[in-house]
C-alpha cells in the first residue's frame, strides 16, 4: 500500500516536472517562502524604521526599491510583506478547507435532510459575494490579522463544501466503501481513511487556486483600509499608502504590485500544473 502511494507520488511529480511553467512557478514559490521565513535576515532595514531625511528617495544602491513618504525602505517592507500575505493566504485557505471539508463530508456521506440543511446554508453564503462577506466580517469584528484570516476563510467555505460533497457523492457507493461497511468499520474511519484520501487531488488543486484568491482578497481589503493597519507591511496596504504619490513617485507602487502579481500568477500556474498531473484523463 505504501509502495503504491509512493509510486503514485513519483508519477505525479514526474508529470509535474514536465510542465515547465508549473515547475518554474513551484521554484519561485519556494523562494518566496524562504524569503518570508528568513525576512529578518534578508531585509536590510526594519519594516517600521523611519528616516525623515530620506523620504521619497528613488531606487538606489542604498535603497533598492527607494523609500516611501516616511523614509522607510520599500525593499525591506516588501520582504516583510511576503510573510504577512503568504501566511494570511494559507491560513485562510486552511480555515476554509477545514470548515468546508467537515460540512461537505457530512452532507455528502449522510445525504437526506442533513444534506439539504447544510447545502441550503452554503447556498445562502454563496449568494453573498465573497469579498463583500469578508469585508462585512472584518468591519464587524475589527481589523486584526486573526479576523482577516477568519473573514477570508469563511467567505470561501461554500466552494470547498460543495467540492468535497460532490467528490464524496461520486465515490461513497464504490465497492471498497461497501466492503468497509460490511466488516463493521464506523463512519468516521470510512470518511477519514477511505473517502477523503481519494478526494485529495481536486481538493489540492482547489486549495492552490484558493491561496491566490485569498491573497488578492486580503490585498483588496487592505487597499480599502480594512486590512492590517500601519506600520505592519502588507502588499495591499502598501499600495493603499502610496496612492496619493502615484503621479510623481510611481516607483513606490511597482514593488508591492509586482509581488502580488508574481505570487498569484505562480499559484495559478502551479494549480494548473497539479490539475494536469493529477487528472488521469490528461495522462499521456
Amino acid at each position: 500500500m505504501q509502495g503504491r502511494g509512493n509510486s503514485k507520488f513519483q508519477e505525479t511529480w514526474t508529470r509535474l516536472k514536465k510542465n515547465k511553467v508549473a515547475f518554474a512557478s513551484l521554484f519561485i514559490l519556494l523562494i518566496l517562502f524562504l524569503i518570508a521565513v528568513f525576512a529578518d535576515l534578508i531585509a536590510p532595514y526594519s519594516y517600521s524604521e523611519q528616516n525623515l531625511t530620506n523620504i521619497l528617495q528613488k531606487p538606489s544602491s542604498e535603497h533598492w526599491f527607494g523609500t516611501d513618504q516616511y523614509g522607510r525602505d520599500i525593499f525591506s517592507r516588501v520582504i516583510y510583506g511576503s510573510r504577512i500575505s503568504l501566511s494570511v493566504g494559507f491560513v485562510a485557505v486552511g480555515v476554509a478547507l477545514l470548515a468546508g471539508g467537515i460540512l461537505g463530508a457530512i452532507a455528502g456521506f449522510y445525504g437526506g435532510r442533513v444534506d439539504n440543511v447544510i447545502m441550503r446554508c452554503m447556498d445562502i453564503l454563496l449568494s453573498i459575494p465573497s469579498v463583500l462577506l469578508a469585508l462585512a466580517i472584518v468591519a464587524a469584528f475589527g481589523t486584526s490579522i486573526i479576523n482577516l484570516m477568519i473573514a477570508t476563510g469563511i467567505s470561501t467555505v461554500p466552494s470547498y463544501a460543495r467540492l468535497i460533497r460532490a467528490e464524496i457523492l461520486s465515490i461513497k457507493d464504490q465497492e471498497y466503501i461497501e466492503a468497509a461497511r460490511a466488516v463493521g468499520t464506523n463512519d468516521f474511519i470510512i470518511i477519514t481513511k477511505h473517502i477523503i484520501p481519494n478526494c485529495l487531488a481536486p481538493i489540492l488543486v482547489q486549495a492552490t487556486f484558493g491561496v491566490a484568491t485569498a491573497i488578492l482578497t486580503v490585498a483588496g481589503l487592505s487597499f480599502v483600509g480594512l486590512g492590517l493597519q500601519p506600520p505592519i507591511p502588507e502588499w495591499g496596504s502598501m499600495l493603499s499608502d502610496v496612492r496619493a504619490y502615484i503621479r510623481g513617485y510611481a516607483y513606490m507602487m511597482v514593488p508591492p504590485a509586482v509581488a502580488i502579481a508574481i505570487t498569484v500568477f505562480c499559484l495559478n500556474s502551479l494549480g494548473d500544473g497539479l490539475r494536469d498531473a493529477l487528472d488521469p484523463k490528461l495522462r499521456n
